[in-house]
């Protein structure tokens, strides 16, 4: 059985970050039930990362809103409202991303709910925080980036800000948000207590820099420096990067210089020390290195830095990854089907329990595909 088994979430939440937060639960075993407005639902159903449309609906809601429930209610009739209130008093978790005051105004905020249901656990994902100048800024992800100085940690110095290619801010405060949730729901097996968790993407997107904000503080205010050649990360020392070869590219992470120029019969590289000197003239280091490595095919080089022991790889893009073995031998892929039989592959759950994977058939639902079941569920 699940660890999550039992439990029920009623998730108001739409976009990415909650609904990443409640897909967990619901991977995890929890009965995930989606609150969504008539019509349009959540506005994720709408949000087109390509030209690729599944069944209708956005790629990216069926890949975060699989294994969970759709009811349909209109929060402004009085009727629908009373069933919102019914799934409340029932819920163990309830959760939701709208800015603040917005569920204060609906009527369904934290101290409302624990009036009818004391030891709910409530979380819920701000932007930025309840208070503050920015707290009616949007929270959305490239915004949080910019905003939180971690554009400037990507790219080659000359590039100016890069931003991450995922939505990083989005994907860590859903993880936060659900990591309280289920200490607070352990707490309240033992002390029989409720909890109201709240996350901001503005926190988060800080608690991510952890590495560089600690160093900007201890390093005198100094801000990061990007290398001007094959930038990986600010503040580490050549090799680290991504150079282009003969015939792909190659990752190389932490090594000593001279004994990469041994290795590799740079003799250039040999005269060039560790420690200090190879942050310092990184960007030397680095344009000497990427000019040798540029004459060889990845798997030469690779063939000489792995049998030594270097942290080195080929870089993947999608299509070389799903066919190697070392990807294939994850099982991380698995088919969903959907309430009216239409089937998609997505990602499973990362975590396995006890050696077992966790997965699931279940696709993501039709906008308000299951409101004649759980009404009939609450009332006959």
């Amino acid at each position: 059985m699940l660890p999550l088994a039992g439990y029920t979430v009623i998730d108001f939440s739409q976009f990415l970050s909650g609904p990443l937060a409640s897909l967990r639960l619901a991977d995890l075993g929890a009965r995930v039930i989606k609150i969504e407005k008539p019509e349009t639902g959540d506005i994720c159903r709408q949000l087109y990362t390509s030209d690729t449309v599944l069944n209708g609906t956005s790629t990216v809601f069926h890949a975060i809103n699989r294994n969970k429930e759709s009811v349909v209610l209109d929060i402004k009739k009085d009727a629908d409202r009373q069933v919102i209130w019914d799934l409340l008093g029932k819920a163990d978790v309830v959760m939701h991303n709208f800015r603040p005051g917005v569920m204060e105004r609906l009527g369904f905020d934290y101290a409302a709910v624990r009036e009818i249901n004391p030891t709910v656990i409530y979380g819920e994902i701000s932007g930025y925080g309840k208070t503050g100048p920015w707290v009616t800024k949007p929270g959305q992800d490239l915004l949080l980036q910019s905003l939180t100085g971690m554009t400037w940690l990507n790219g080659n110095a000359s590039n100016g800000p890069v931003p991450m290619g995922l939505s990083i801010v989005d994907m860590f405060a859903g993880s936060n948000l659900c990591s309280g949730i289920l200490a607070c729901l352990y707490r309240r097996a033992v002390q029989e207590i409720g909890a109201h968790v709240h996350v901001s993407m503005l926190d988060s997107a800080v608690d991510i820099q952890f590495e560089t904000v600690t160093t900007y503080f201890r390093d005198g205010k100094l801000l990061p420096q990007r290398s001007a050649v094959n930038n990986a990360h600010a503040y580490l020392a050549a090799p680290y990067g991504v150079y282009r070869t003969d015939d792909g590219f190659l990752a190389l992470a932490m090594g000593s210089i001279p004994y990469l120029g041994k290795l590799l019969d740079c003799a250039e590289l040999e005269n060039f020390a560790d420690g200090e000197q190879a942050f310092l003239e990184r960007d030397a280091i680095k344009a000497i290195l990427a000019k040798h490595l540029a004459a060889r095919s990845t798997s030469h080089w690779l063939a000489i830095l792995e049998a030594a022991d270097i942290w080195c790889a080929d870089v993947l893009d999608w299509r070389r990854l799903t066919e190697h073995d070392g990807f294939k031998v994850l099982n991380m892929m698995q088919e969903v089907s959907m309430g009216d039989d239409f089937r998609y592959e997505t990602t499973r759950c990362p975590i396995r329990i006890d050696g077992e994977l966790l997965t699931s058939t279940k696709g993501s639902p039709k906008l308000g595909e299951h409101t004649k079941k759980i009404l009939e569920e609450l009332y006959g």
